[in-house]
């Protein structure tokens, strides 16, 4: 039956998935709790207008529309929730003092899928900091991803820094390109195409061969130009004390079109893709535009990789078990599922475990 159908690119989330899902959000949410980022829930839709000009730079594109039957105005379904704690921020948390430390979790909608990445719909969770983007910013939020992920038992963590506005920086300064010719050089360079960007400025070729390990890569870049020394300096500063892979591939924009200075994405072993991204970005304000830097982790890959997920503990409680017994295991660590008839055994209910007299014991064993 059709009915039973989703549309494609949505999909349920089933035990233990689902589970997984809401333990790793917790312990990311936690983990931003801890340092000072405060939850926000933005709404599910909101108007299109609204939501597209928020943050500087950024384009409306995947973005679910439909007609709103009460105001009659086109309303959008949000493609990401960085655009809506820019918003929540620059508006109904205009005064409050800055920098302004939020976190969310909630569900994103896309219009349209690729074929390497099918979901339309998915869950997004992340912090952002409000009114400053220096690295000390910057760095507070990298920890904190890094720390974040560990606390839910990622492992085989990398990040992989870009300079989206490096194009921008050596056109207008050291190494011109002509206006007309830009926005198709920047495509070049992040398709990694060496002939097209040869034909358009061949002085931009060295950025394609910087791309790599982290310090390799930072000791190319200081050889192109001096022009990108406060840069290459920031993302210095950033990498100490980080403990995970890093590399960084300067050319690197796709996805990072609203990002200034510092962009980001993350990996994990086993999860094909990048797990999140961040970097800093301008939210546009009624009186100007505000700096700020955040990430945004996507749970989904990581739970359905099976990575960072947590053994079934699961103990079968017969019928009659005293449940003060039942209270104590449960602050244990165990899940208790209680037999409700005679007939009901651990394997139908999925039990590592039992507890037999007061003991517990390996289901079956």
């Amino acid at each position: 039956m059709t009915s039973s159908l989703l549309p494609a690119g949505f999909h349920d989330r089933l035990p233990p998935h689902a589970d997984a899902a809401a333990r790793l959000e917790a312990r990311v949410l936690g983990t931003a709790f801890a340092h000072g980022y405060e939850r926000v829930d933005p709404a599910l839709a909101e108007f299109e207008e609204g939501l597209a000009g928020r943050l500087k730079s950024a384009r409306p594109q995947d973005v679910v529309r439909f007609v709103d039957p009460v105001s009659q105005k086109s309303l959008a379904i949000r493609p990401d929730i960085t655009a809506q704690v820019g918003r929540i921020a620059a508006t109904r948390m205009a005064h409050h003092p800055r920098p302004v430390r939020l976190s969310y979790a909630g569900q994103v909608l896309k219009l349209r899928a690729s074929d390497l990445a099918p979901e339309r719909e998915r869950r997004q969770v992340g912090c952002e900091l409000i009114g400053l983007d220096s690295v000390a910013a910057a760095r507070e939020l990298v920890g904190i991803a890094v720390e974040a992920l560990s606390a839910a038992g990622i492992e085989g963590i990398s990040i992989d820094f870009t300079l989206p506005d490096l194009v921008d920086v050596l056109a207008a300064g050291p190494v011109p390109v002509p206006a007309d010719r830009i926005d198709l050089l920047r495509d070049r360079l992040d398709a990694k195409d060496a002939g097209g960007v040869a034909a358009i400025a061949p002085d931009y070729l060295p950025l394609i061969e910087a791309a790599g390990p982290f310090p390799a890569a930072l000791d190319k870049l200081r050889g192109f130009d001096g022009a990108l020394a406060s840069r290459l300096d920031g993302l210095t500063a950033l990498a100490e004390g980080l403990d995970v892979a890093l590399t960084i591939d300067p050319t690197e924009r796709h996805g990072f079109e609203y990002q200034s200075w510092l962009g980001f994405s993350i990996f994990a072993a086993g999860v094909r893709g990048e797990i999140g991204r961040g970097g800093s970005y301008t939210v546009m304000r009624e009186d100007g535009e505000e700096p700020a830097v955040g990430f945004s982790l996507y749970v989904d890959p990581i739970v359905e990789a099976g990575v960072g997920t947590a053994e079934r503990r699961r103990l079968f409680l017969p019928p009659g078990a005293d449940p003060a017994a039942a209270a104590r295991l449960r602050g244990q660590g165990w899940v208790t599922v209680a037999a409700l008839d005679a007939a009901d055994t651990p394997a139908a209910q999925l039990c590592t475990h039992m507890l037999v007299d007061g003991e517990v014991r390996p289901a079956g064993g």
